[in-house]
């Protein structure tokens, strides 16, 4: 038997077909905002829970995975495979842009190209499941 969170993360992915989003205390609130309104993810935010507010990025990474949630983040330290192995993560997507209109619509191109490859298909619960992608502003609009 494992945890709670290990046993019912299965489920929760079954009961709803949105992305499932854990964002991490460097993505601002309003990019928060946009991606629950806007693009319709189910986003755990950090800053909005008191008991992950000042946790550790190792702690961050390993809930995201427990919790069957693709990390979202603007902190490049996610990027070293040593601390936060590939295969041990649910995925973990590192956003950069200048300001958050251009990381709105970064997160647009994202979401069309990995959760929705097939507008007429359900989204894809983990497209980075064990991977890791850094996208900027660039990325993407060769989709457009």
């Amino acid at each position: 038997m494992g945890t709670l969170s290990s046993e019912l993360a299965p489920h929760a992915e079954r009961l709803t077909a949105r992305p499932r989003i854990y964002a991490d205390a460097n993505v601002p609130a309003g990019i928060v905002a946009h991606m629950r309104t806007r693009l319709q993810w189910d986003v755990l935010f950090v800053l909005e829970e008191d008991d992950l507010r000042r946790a550790p990025d190792e702690k961050h990474y390993q809930l995201a995975q427990q919790l069957r949630r693709t990390l979202v983040t603007m902190d490049r330290d996610y990027l070293d495979d040593r601390r936060f192995p590939p295969h041990a993560g649910g995925g973990v997507l590192v956003v950069q842009a200048p300001d958050e209109r251009q990381l709105s619509s970064l997160l647009d191109r994202v979401h069309r190209v990995l959760f929705h490859p097939d507008a007429a298909e359900d989204p894809v619960p983990l497209p980075l499941a064990g991977r890791k992608l850094q996208v900027n502003t660039d990325w993407g609009r060769e989709a457009e």
